[in-house]
């Protein structure tokens, strides 16, 4: 069996499979908790090429948390030990001392036999990895660390649609977070047809789900939104050639398309995406896919400031709250790497 990014594998004739036993552990604003809240205390450890880790980083600026939890930046691409900090000066983490994510995963449990994976949350002072639960890591930061939001700050978790949310986030997560990766990583012809039809006929379901409505839930942004985003967002750059989900590009979906920009030209979404790197990872690092390590030129990415007309239909992304302010210093993604190079 093959490894992949996520500590995941495929079988050659078998379906991808994820592996999804994480490290479970939770920062908890409650006394007595073994990793309490507090701010200063935790490193948020997130690449930008990756989806799963993207989602932290705009949860993270969209809820004003930049100055409670620090943020490391790995490089785009890893080799089979672990990311590493390849971006930092001495390719060392300023802040954690570490060359690889994998030296605070073995700081703590020394034979860890899973992937090193991103997100994940590093305690400062033991050096010590606390969870890669990406999930219930953005989920912990709207609910455990609401006392630090931003004033503004949106709701990703509305109570009154909590439940229909849970239910459509986990059709996102089977159908199209995974979806993409269960058409790309592939055993056999039969697997990925199996895979490739259940992924666009979930595209279909979310196409007609936003003809009416602006977001996913409604007339403001949610969790729901963030994570069927950082899929959107490599639709086109990657997984449409590189994983051949090519029945047709997100361009030709008129709805999720016009859906995708809005998200994109709101504040906490597109400036946090590097285009870039997103290639650079996976044209590079899944070297069963594309052996060569030839990171294409295209796609053109200047649609993605286009007018998307989405105000027609009602609402706004942070509805009776505020955009966060402008990118914290350090931690803005490179003019070349945006859509904005592809307009000038």
């Amino acid at each position: 069996m093959a490894e992949t990014t996520k500590g995941s594998y495929v079988e050659p004739g078998a379906e991808f499979t994820r592996d999804t036993n994480y490290i479970e552990d939770r920062i908890l604003d409650e006394a007595g908790a073994r990793w309490p809240v507090e701010p200063g205390r935790y490193r948020l450890i997130a690449a930008r090429a990756c989806p799963w880790a993207n989602r932290s980083l705009i949860v993270r600026r969209l809820l004003g948390l930049e100055d409670v939890i620090s943020l490391g930046m790995p490089g785009p691409t890893h080799d089979a030990r672990s990311w590493t900090f390849d971006l930092d000066p001495d390719g060392v983490d300023p802040v954690l001392g570490i060359e690889r994510l994998q030296q605070a995963f073995f700081a703590r449990f020394p034979d860890y036999p899973r992937g090193i994976t991103v997100p994940a949350i590093v305690d400062i002072p033991s050096g010590q990895v606390v969870t890669n639960d990406f999930p219930q890591i953005t989920e912990d930061l709207s609910s455990q660390w609401r006392r630090f939001h931003r004033e503004g700050a949106p709701d990703l978790w509305p109570e009154d649609t909590r439940e229909e949310m849970e239910e459509l986030m986990r059709f996102v997560y089977t159908e199209v977070n995974n979806g993409v990766y269960r058409c790309g990583f592939a055993g056999s012809q039969e697997a990925y047809e199996s895979a490739f039809d259940r992924l666009f006929s979930a595209l279909d379901v979310l196409e007609e789900r936003l003809e009416s409505r602006r977001f996913l839930m409604g007339g403001s942004i949610t969790e729901a939104d963030v994570r069927l985003f950082t899929t959107l967002v490599r639709f086109d750059p990657v997984y449409f050639g590189h994983f051949k989900c090519n029945r047709q590009s997100l361009t030709d979906f008129e709805n999720l398309w016009g859906y995708a920009r809005d998200l994109f030209q709101t504040p906490g979404f597109g400036d946090t995406v590097d285009f870039v790197q997103i290639k650079q990872h996976y044209y590079i690092v899944h070297e069963d896919v594309n052996p060569t390590g030839i990171v294409p030129q295209g796609p053109d990415l200047s649609g993605w400031l286009t007018p998307h007309g989405r105000e027609a239909l009602g609402g706004s992304p942070f509805g009776t709250g505020s955009a966060p302010g402008p990118v914290r210093p350090g931690e803005e993604v490179p003019r070349e790497h945006t859509a904005a190079a592809w307009a000038d």
